[in-house]
């Protein structure tokens, strides 16, 4: 992956102290997986996902991040769970091992194509035949400060949707560009609400399920 696609210094960093806020369906996760079901909370922060998947009776499931001080964090938080350093990918881990895959707030911290595909490529491999993939993200945004900073940021990039704030670079997706990077799966259902940013500003996001075809 490009060193834009993980941004070691600053989710090390500023990052490491931030509050994450994208809600788990829990009730439609259990619909459609089994309390011993394999989890792979890709991009697991400080591990509030990893716990909330816990705390609901998901007792089988792993956090991964590139963060080593996020990853820290979270085990001072959940010293019970299991959270792990990792790089980019390949992951550690043999084809097909978990029966689900979480992308929360992921996609956004990887603004280039190559990194998006990547990502995807290896959720796609790790999950078994019929797995679940799980993203919540955030699409294009309406507001006027948004649009400002797409427009801004777009001769840098190159692609509209890619934006710095602060420290970092992130990126908000169009339904067509995440349409492409989902080839693999088959969506099972789709909702669209409003969560708190990482800096306290109200956004769009969109989470989905889908079962690897």
């Amino acid at each position: 992956m490009d060193s834009l696609d993980v941004q070691l210094s600053y989710w090390n960093g500023a990052g490491a102290a931030k509050t994450f806020s994208h809600p788990v369906p829990l009730p439609e996760l259990r619909a459609l997986l089994g309390p011993q079901a394999t989890i792979l909370d890709y991009g697991c922060g400080y591990g509030r996902i990893t716990a909330e998947l816990a705390q609901g009776g998901f007792a089988r499931a792993t956090g991964v991040d590139a963060s080593e001080a996020l990853v820290l964090r979270g085990l001072r938080e959940h010293p019970q769970l299991d959270l792990r350093v990792v790089s980019a990918p390949p992951l550690p881990f043999p084809d097909a091992s978990f029966d689900a895959c979480l992308l929360v707030a992921l996609l956004t911290c990887i603004p280039t194509d190559a990194g998006a595909e990547a990502l995807l490529h290896e959720a796609h491999r790790l999950l078994k035949p019929g797995g679940v993939l799980f993203v919540s993200d955030y699409p294009l945004q309406k507001d006027p400060r948004n649009r400002a900073r797409y427009q801004e940021h777009e001769p840098q990039f190159g692609v509209y949707g890619v934006f710095r704030s602060g420290e970092a670079v992130f990126r908000h997706y169009t339904a067509a560009r995440m349409d492409q990077l989902l080839l693999g799966f088959e969506t099972l259902w789709r909702r669209e609400l409003v969560v708190r940013t990482l800096n306290g500003n109200e956004a769009d996001i969109f989470q989905l399920a889908a079962r690897k075809r």
